[in-house]
């Protein structure tokens, strides 16, 4: 078990807590977007975005081309690459936050994608805020995954880019497509109360949650005073983590050896959220001032050139 000052390193895992009790994890939903009125005892408005960084350009690696990305250039998220997880029931995490589809919580602006959390009553949460997801609409076996973000500071928060494997079925009475069976990648999960640290992680039957096999990456300043790119390169043999372009982790599928099941030759779909409060981020800081914004400069895929790798 993998522990971090006190806190036990998880994975964003099932939302299914009475079914996965001693797991500190969350997963993705397949209901539909709640368009019910909210019960709303404060006020909220949206923030403006700043403006964005400097674009960096789509140059792939030689032998690699770019197959899908999302630059947030529109005026609003594009529904043929995003839909979104409604509900806030605690996500298998205890979180407090109520995932909604609405603009104050997740809108384009300015060139970025911005996920923004408010403190406020909503249905029976106290903060709100988004979950994006790609599922059912793109999905990818093996390459290049990348992102440019800017998380927010502040203890308690927890925003997370990832993927699951598309066959994941919310409460599924098939065990094959529940997590952890489906696998997860955690590209990048970063807790506030842990500044200067990122994390990379997989999980999937028998090291799930708590035993994910993860990998810290501390750097000696605040990650969320700018933005960083975070990615994996993703191939038959394993799975490679990347932040700023340099490789922290590198994952064999013989890590797991003979007794536990490498889940991730199959397509995977993105996930993007922000989440509020929770068992792994912990208690949320008293001062800490809201709304909180995650900024997203683009997400983009690569694969190699002509099919991607298939087992020899």
């Amino acid at each position: 078990m993998t522990v971090i000052l006190g806190l036990t390193a998880a994975g964003c895992g099932p939302d299914d807590a009475s079914e996965q009790e001693t797991q500190v994890s969350t997963t993705t939903t397949s209901e539909p977007a709640d368009t019910t009125t909210a019960d709303t005892s404060t006020t909220t408005t949206t923030t403006t975005a700043p403006a964005a960084p400097e674009p960096i350009p789509i140059e792939p690696q030689p032998g690699w081309e770019l197959v899908w990305s999302d630059e947030f250039d529109g005026d609003e998220i594009n529904p043929a690459n995003w839909t979104y997880d409604i509900g806030g029931w605690g996500w298998g995490n205890g979180e407090a936050q109520y995932y909604t589809s609405r603009p104050i919580n997740a809108r384009v602006q300015n060139g970025l994608l911005v996920i923004e959390a408010h403190q406020e009553r909503y249905e029976n949460s106290y903060y709100t805020s988004a979950r994006l997801l790609t599922q059912g609409l793109r999905e990818f076996k093996y390459g290049r995954v990348e992102a440019r973000l800017k998380v927010p500071a502040g203890r308690g928060l927890w925003p997370a880019f990832w993927m699951l494997g598309s066959d994941f079925v919310h409460r599924s009475e098939d065990p094959e497509t529940r997590w952890p069976n489906v696998g997860e990648i955690d590209i990048m999960e970063y807790i506030g109360r842990e500044p200067d640290l990122i994390m990379g992680t997989i999980h999937g039957p028998g090291y799930q949650g708590a035993t994910g096999i993860t990998k810290w990456n501390r750097q000696d300043y605040p990650i969320a005073e700018d933005y960083h790119t975070y990615a994996i390169e993703w191939d038959y043999d394993g799975i490679r983590w990347f932040y700023d372009g340099e490789m922290y982790s590198d994952v064999s599928r013989d890590v797991l050896g003979d007794r536990r099941e490498w889940v991730f030759d199959d397509d995977f779909f993105i996930i993007l959220n922000l989440a509020v409060g929770g068992l792994f981020p912990g208690p949320i800081a008293l001062d800490l001032e809201f709304p909180v914004s995650l900024y997203v400069d683009y997400v983009r895929v690569y694969q190699p050139i002509g099919d991607p790798q298939q087992e020899s």
